[in-house]
C-alpha cells in the first residue's frame, strides 16, 4: 500500500477498509488481498538528525568564535549554514521539550525541570497528549526514530520499574532509547537504560570507558542497522550529549592539550572570542561586551590559588567539550560512509541553554555541594588539582568562565531575559536541501521553530490528530525559507522569555527584559517582589549584546513592550510566576504527587536496584531505621547489604572481613563509619542501623547505633547530614553499590553482597523537621544543576 489515508493529518495512519471477499475457499478468490506493508515515507524524505549539547554558551564553540576547538562542528557549518540569533529556554528540560514539541516550554507544562514541577498547569511537567513529538510524527509517517544520551523531560516519579512508561522516550516516538533520565550523569560510571531497562556499561575507566564515547557507539551501530535492514525508510536520530554539563569528566590527553590556554583569565578570553566573533561575522564589526556581571570578580582579583583552579576547571571543560564534538565527528563520519550525509537534515544546537554559572565564585570538585550552601575552599582545593576531571572528582566550573563563554553577552543558564542565558549557536548542514557552504543566518529564532522547520524540509503536516487526541497548535514558525535565502523576512516577530522569575520580551527588534535573581547567589533576598523587579529595554537589532539599556530614553516602548509581556504569558501559561526553588524540591509544598506518598516504611528484597531520590523514602533529616533480614556465608561475609548516593555523597550497609558497618558520606569531605568489632557467624541473622537525628534544623548530625540480632554491636557520631539530596545520577541499590561507592571499604561496582538478603525494610520516625525548616532561596543552586 502506498496511499496514505487522511493525507497524513491524522497519526497514527488510519485502518483502511477491509477488503471484499468473494469466495469461501481461497482457491476461489477472484481478486488478491493486498498485503499490509509499513508506513510510507514522503517521497525523496531526507534523514534527520539532530545534536544537542549541554550548557554551552554563544561564545564557547570555535564554530562561533570560541576557545574550545570542536572540529565536527566547524566542518558541518563550513558546509552548511550558521544561525547566529538562534535562542533556547535557559534551562534543561524545557528546552527539550520546545524542541520535540514545537510548542513554547510553559504551553507544554515545562515550566521548569522535572524535579520542579508543581501543579500549575505551566509548571506541571506532563506534556499534554496534544502537543505530540516530532518522533511521534516522523514515526507516524515512516520514519525509524531513535533517542541517545540525555532525556530529563520524564516526570522523576515515573522514572521506576513500575512506570508507566508512555512519558519515557520509547512512550514518546522513539522506536530505541538509550541513555540517561535525569538531569546529568557521571560519565565515568554511569546508570543507563536500554529502552526502559536499566543497564551499565560492561567496560571501567581503566578499560577507556568514557559515556559519551558510548552513546555515539550505539547512535551508529543503529544507524548502520537501519540502512541495511530498511535501506529506503529514512531515520530520525536525537542524540543528547551530557557534555558539557557538570560533572566535568575527561581524560587527562585532553585536559592536557588546553594546558595553559586559559591562564590569561576569562576577562581577556572575552575579548578574544569577540574578535573572532567579528572576524566569523557571527556578531555585527560594532558589537560591544555586554556589562560584566555584578559580584563576579575580575581576574586580577583572584589570588594566584584561585587562578590556578580556575585555569584547570577551564582546561578541564574546554577538553570535556571538545572530545564530545570529537564523538560527534565519528558519528558524521559514519553518515558519509554510509553515503547518507548529503541526504540527512543536520542540525546542531550548541547548548541546551547559556553557559553555567552555579559553579558559583571558586568553582568545586563536587557540584553538589554548592546546592547545599558548601563552598570549597581554594586553598584547600588546590590539593586535588590533578583529580579534577577524573573519576575522583565531580567538577563543575566558576561562574566566571560560564560569563566568558556567553561573549558577548550578559549573565548565564538560567536567566531568561538576557541573551547569555538563551542565545545559542545553531548549525544547519543538508548538502541535497542546502546549495549554499558556510551561509550566516541573522534571522531572530527561536528552539521551537526547529519541529515547523524539519516538517517542511520532510514534507509533511502538522497533524490534526495523534492517537485520537486532537492536537493544539504549533507555536514555533518554520525556517525554511532562510535555507535558500539569506535574507529571508524575519519568520518570528514575537517572542516571551521566562525562566526562574527572570523574564523578556521580543518584539521587532526590541527586547524588554527584567532579571529577578542571580544563579550563584546563596540566600536571595527572600522579601523581593516580582512587582519591585527593574525592567530594561533594548534595540538589539542595532544593539545585539544587550549593552546599552534604553529604558530612561524610551518609556512608552518599555511599556508597550511589558503589556505585550503579559499578553503573552498569559497566553502560554506562563502565570503565576514562580521562583521557589528549595520549595518545589518538596512534592508536598510543591503541590505534585510523590510515588511514595505518605508511607514511612518501605521493604526490599535481594536484586532491587536503581530507585532515585523521587522513588523511594526520603531518610534525610529526620530519625530513621534500617533492617536487614540476611544470611550470611560459611567464609567471612562481603559487600553491601543497601546504598543509597555515592563517592560524593550518601550512606550504606555493608560486610567487610564478616563484620557489619555503616558509613555515612558527607559530600566526600568527611564519612562517618560505624563498624562491628568481631565477625559474625555464618547463617541467618538481623542487621539493624538506628539513627536517631539530632534536630534543631536540616543538616544535623546524629547518633548511629549498629544492632545483630537486637543486640548493640557497635554505636556512633555522624556529625553532619546531607539536608536535599544525596545525587542526582546515583540511586538506592540493595545488595550492590552501583556506580561509585559510598566508601572504599569496599571497591568500585565489585561489591556485591557474597550472602543472601531475605529483606532490608526502611523506616522513618513520623516526626520530621524537613517541611518547617525550607528556606526560599538557599538552594537556589539545585536548579542549576538540572
Amino acid at each position: 500500500m502506498t496511499e496514505f489515508e487522511a493525507g497524513r493529518h491524522v497519526l497514527p495512519r488510519p485502518d483502511t477498509r477491509r477488503p471484499l471477499t468473494t469466495a469461501m475457499d481461497v482457491h476461489d478468490q477472484e481478486t488478491a488481498f493486498t498485503p499490509i506493508g509499513p508506513v510510507p515515507p514522503p517521497e525523496g524524505a531526507p534523514n534527520v538528525v539532530i545534536v544537542l549539547v549541554d550548557d554551552l554558551g554563544f561564545g564557547t564553540s570555535s564554530a562561533f568564535g570560541g576557545p574550545c576547538e570542536m572540529s565536527a562542528a566547524e566542518r558541518l557549518a563550513d558546509n552548511g549554514l550558521r544561525y547566529t540569533r538562534f535562542h533556547v529556554t535557559a534551562l534543561c528540560s524545557p528546552t527539550r521539550q520546545a524542541l520535540l514539541t514545537g510548542r513554547n516550554h510553559h504551553s507544554v507544562g515545562m515550566g521548569g525541570t522535572t524535579e520542579m514541577t508543581t501543579a500549575a498547569p505551566g509548571y506541571n511537567g506532563f506534556r499534554p497528549r496534544s502537543a505530540a513529538t516530532m518522533a511521534q510524527i516522523l514515526q507516524g509517517n515512516g520514519y525509524s526514530t531513535a533517542a541517545f544520551g540525555k532525556w530529563h523531560q520524564t516526570p522523576p516519579r515515573e522514572i521506576s520499574a513500575v512506570g508507566p512508561f508512555d512519558r519515557w522516550p520509547t512512550g514518546e516516538g522513539f522506536d530505541t532509547f538509550y541513555g540517561f533520565m535525569g538531569a546529568e550523569m557521571n560519565h565515568w560510571y554511569p546508570l543507563l537504560y536500554q529502552g526502559t531497562t536499566p543497564v551499565e556499561p560492561d567496560r571501567r575507566p581503566e578499560d577507556g570507558y568514557h559515556l559519551s564515547e558510548d552513546l555515539v557507539d550505539h547512535a551508529i551501530d543503529w544507524v548502520r542497522t537501519q540502512r541495511t535492514l530498511t535501506p529506503d525508510r529514512p531515520f530520525f536520530t536525537y542524540l543528547a550529549l551530557g557534555a558539557a554539563h557538570a560533572p566535568l569528566h575527561v581524560g587527562r590527553e585532553w585536559q592536557e592539550k588546553y594546558r595553559g590556554r586559559f591562564d590569561h583569565g576569562w576577562d581577556r578570553q572575552r575579548e578574544l572570542t569577540l574578535e573572532r566573533q567579528k572576524e566569523f561575522g557571527v556578531v555585527p564589526p560594532e558589537t560591544e561586551l555586554a556589562p560584566w556581571a555584578e559580584g563576579v570578580p575580575h581576574w586580577d582579583e583572584l589570588t594566584d590559588n584561585q587562578r590556578q583552579l580556575a585555569a584547570r576547571f577551564m582546561e578541564t571543560f574546554a577538553g570535556f567539550t571538545e572530545h564530545a564534538d570529537v564523538q560527534v565527528g565519528r558519528f558524521v563520519d559514519a553518515l558519509e560512509e554510509l553515503g547518507e550525509l548529503d541526504n540527512t537534515l543536520f542540525i546542531y544546537v550548541l547548548g541546551d541553554n547559556g553557559a553555567s554559572g552555579e559553579g558559583g565564585i571558586e568553582g568545586t570538585i563536587v557540584e553538589h555541594r554548592l546546592g547545599h550552601g558548601v563552598v570549597d575552599d581554594p586553598d584547600e582545593m588546590i590539593d586535588h588539582l590533578d583529580e579534577i576531571g577524573g573519576p575522583l572528582s565531580y567538577p563543575i566550573a566558576p561562574a566566571g568562565w560560564a560569563l566568558a563563554l556567553n561573549t558577548p553577552y550578559q549573565w548565564t543558564k538560567q536567566v531568561a531575559s538576557h541573551f547569555g542565558g538563551t542565545r545559542d549557536g545553531m548549525i544547519l548542514h543538508w548538502p541535497r536541501g542546502v546549495p549554499e557552504r558556510g551561509g550566516l543566518r541573522h534571522q531572530f529564532s527561536h528552539v521551537i521553530d526547529v519541529l515547523p522547520t524539519i516538517l517542511d524540509c520532510v514534507g509533511v503536516p502538522a497533524p490534526f490528530s495523534v492517537d485520537g487526541v486532537t492536537q493544539q497548535p504549533i507555536e514555533g514558525t518554520s525556517m525554511q525559507r532562510t535555507l535558500a535565502d539569506p535574507e529571508a523576512s524575519e519568520h518570528r516577530r514575537t517572542q516571551y522569555f521566562e525562566m526562574c522569575g527572570n523574564r523578556g520580551i521580543y518584539h521587532d527588534g526590541w527586547m524588554a527584559v527584567t532579571r529577578h535573581g542571580i544563579p550563584w547567589e546563596m540566600v536571595p533576598d527572600k522579601d523581593r517582589r516580582f512587582a519591585d523587579d527593574v525592567w530594561e529595554l533594548y534595540d538589539v537589532n542595532h544593539d545585539w549584546s544587550q549593552a546599552h539599556d534604553l529604558a530612561a530614553e524610551h518609556p512608552a516602548k518599555l511599556r508597550q513592550l511589558q503589556d505585550l509581556f503579559l499578553i503573552e504569558a498569559a497566553k502560554y501559561q506562563v502565570f503565576p510566576l514562580d521562583d521557589r526553588v528549595t520549595e518545589r524540591e518538596n512534592p508536598a509544598v510543591a503541590g505534585r504527587i510523590d510515588l511514595v506518598g505518605d508511607r514511612t516504611s518501605i521493604t526490599y528484597r535481594e536484586g532491587m536496584r536503581r530507585f532515585t531520590e523521587e522513588t523511594t523514602l526520603n531518610v534525610k533529616n529526620r530519625s530513621h531505621s534500617i533492617t536487614a533480614d540476611v544470611d550470611l556465608p560459611e567464609t567471612a561475609a562481603e559487600g553491601v547489604i543497601i546504598a543509597q548516593g555515592g563517592r560524593f555523597g550518601g550512606w550504606t550497609l555493608y560486610f567487610t572481613e564478616g563484620k557489619p558497618a555503616y558509613a555515612y558520606n558527607y559530600f566526600g569531605m568527611s564519612l562517618y563509619t560505624v563498624r562491628g568489632g568481631e565477625p559474625l557467624a555464618p547463617g541467618r541473622h538481623e542487621i539493624r542501623l538506628e539513627f536517631a537525628y539530632d534536630g534543631g534544623g536540616l543538616g544535623r548530625g546524629g547518633s548511629a547505633v549498629l544492632l545483630v540480632d537486637g543486640e548493640k554491636h557497635a554505636t556512633g557520631r555522624v556529625e553532619r547530614t546531607i539536608p536535599y539530596y544525596f545525587s542526582f545520577d546515583e540511586t538506592l541499590d540493595v545488595g550492590v553499590d552501583l556506580s561509585t561507592p559510598v566508601t572504599d571499604d569496599y571497591p568500585v561496582l565489585d561489591n556485591e553482597f557474597t550472602g543472601t538478603i531475605h529483606t532490608v525494610r526502611i523506616d522513618l520516625d513520623d516526626r520530621s523537621t524537613e517541611s518547617s525548616e525550607f528556606d526560599g532561596g538557599l538552594h537556589r543552586r539545585v536548579m542549576g544543576a538540572q
